[in-house]
């Protein structure tokens, strides 16, 4: 039979659960908030996620659908290179556009390919009012986003609960050595009386 060493200490799991008589009320109310916090973080996080996959499916859907693309022509040459900006146009360039929507003529400036140009024919993308809009994200990039959007939400609110949780437990780590405090106060004067007697 192996032995263990006199400072091994062997982990026993589920104690907090088993019928103990050491086992104190805080110890039972401890094992409660951990139940309860990992279930809200794995199912609230869970319906969370999913709560947020929908709605920015919904968003995106919707933005898809208030915006749609016609043919426009550039009335001036575009420039040759594109020049480093914050916005997410890639290698493309600003230039000058016209296209006919609700039987008028509109001009705006849009992304193009650089070196385009005059009279060369684009796609622009405008709202009911025939206003330039910017190109609304695919269905695969909706779907993306919109997962991302899920996955991220999901694990904030996951951690939100754990970190709830944990917090609930140092409180209650807190409340009980003030009650040892108390309770060695009480006792411990009687426990020296009869070690030094």
């Amino acid at each position: 039979m192996a032995r263990t060493h006199p400072t091994q200490v062997k982990k026993v799991r589920w104690w907090r659960w088993r019928h103990n008589p050491l086992r104190r009320h805080s110890d039972s109310v401890e094992a409660w908030i951990v139940l309860a916090t990992w279930i809200v973080a794995l199912v609230g996080g869970l319906l969370a996620g999913l709560a947020a996959d929908g709605a920015m499916q919904d968003s995106l859907a919707a933005r898809r659908a208030a915006v749609h693309s016609v043919p426009a022509q550039l009335t001036e040459n575009a420039d040759r290179t594109a020049t480093v900006s914050t916005d997410s146009g890639g290698d493309t360039v600003w230039a000058k556009v016209r296209w006919t929507a609700a039987g008028s003529t509109h001009t705006g400036l849009a992304r193009v390919d650089p070196s385009s140009t005059a009279g060369t024919p684009v796609t622009v993308w405008i709202d009911s009012r025939g206003e330039l809009a910017t190109r609304p994200p695919t269905e695969t990039e909706a779907r993306l986003q919109s997962a991302l959007t899920g996955v991220l939400v999901s694990a904030a609110a996951g951690a939100a609960a754990l970190g709830c949780g944990r917090l609930t437990r140092i409180r209650l780590d807190r409340r009980r050595m003030r009650a040892w405090e108390a309770e060695w106060e009480r006792v411990g004067p009687q426990w020296r009386k009869k070690m030094s007697g």
